[in-house]
């Protein structure tokens, strides 16, 4: 079974179990994001589906973040109906042949699309003061990544401008930051410590970092210096 026929089968099984009870209101349910590992190729994510579809799971979001090698790193955002456990989504998950799971964690209410979230980041940026961008990038990547903490170095002092979160010394971000930033972004995954992630606000000679648990992955890292280089476009000119 293709991955999309997986997916129409589990909405129509539900929606068939749903409508022979004549309630078609919307049931309870708990909604998860997990990170996984697969074999890059035809129809892996289909029998990770299937077997989420065994217990009742819905898949409302995938997000690719990372390629190569033979293997994938995806995020699934799945629905649970009542009565189905997160012990047993993660055994479904785990059941299938060379697939792992990297990381779980609930979401609250509805995933938004990665992509619109983005954009609003951006737009709100564009919005502030500038004098409040630097403070403002600071705060949207902490909440984006879901990170444990984020801060704004400056490149020439090492000085922290902006510090959320209990993170590592300052000086030591700026002195691993410049041993590093000869290195391409699609580089770093391999490179740097896989919980730790930054970009260059040029216009400025400064640097923001972040950091959290869950491993970053190519994606992400792309996001975080696209970022950085819209923040940096705005603040081009002296401090204000």
């Amino acid at each position: 079974m293709t991955f999309l026929a997986s997916v129409f089968h589990t909405f129509v099984t539900n929606w068939t179990s749903t409508a022979r009870t004549g309630q078609l209101s919307c049931p309870a349910v708990e909604t998860y994001v997990v990170r996984v590992w697969l074999p890059d190729e035809p129809g892996a994510l289909g029998r990770v589906a299937s077997q989420i579809g065994e217990i009742g799971g819905d898949v409302v979001g995938i997000e690719i973040l990372e390629r190569g090698a033979g293997q994938a790193v995806d995020e699934l955002t799945v629905a649970l109906p009542a009565g189905a456990s997160l012990d047993g989504l993660l055994a479904q998950i785990a059941s299938v042949p060379g697939v792992a799971i990297e990381d779980v964690r609930a979401v609250v209410g509805d995933r938004p699309d990665v992509a619109i979230v983005s954009l609003e980041v951006a737009a709100r940026l564009v919005e502030l003061e500038p004098c409040k961008r630097i403070d403002g990038l600071a705060h949207e990547v902490l909440e984006l990544f879901e990170a444990s903490w984020a801060s704004v170095i400056d490149a020439d002092t090492g000085t922290a401008l902006v510090e959320l979160g209990s993170g590592p010394e300052s000086a030591w971000l700026a002195a691993f930051v410049l041993g590093s930033r000869h290195l391409e972004p699609e580089d770093r995954s391999s490179a740097i410590p896989a919980d730790l992630a930054w970009a260059r606000i040029d216009s400025r000679n400064q640097v923001i970092t972040v950091g959290r648990a869950a491993p970053f992955r190519a994606r992400e890292r792309r996001q975080m210096v696209t970022l950085a280089r819209i923040a940096s476009g705005l603040l081009v000119g002296p401090p204000a």
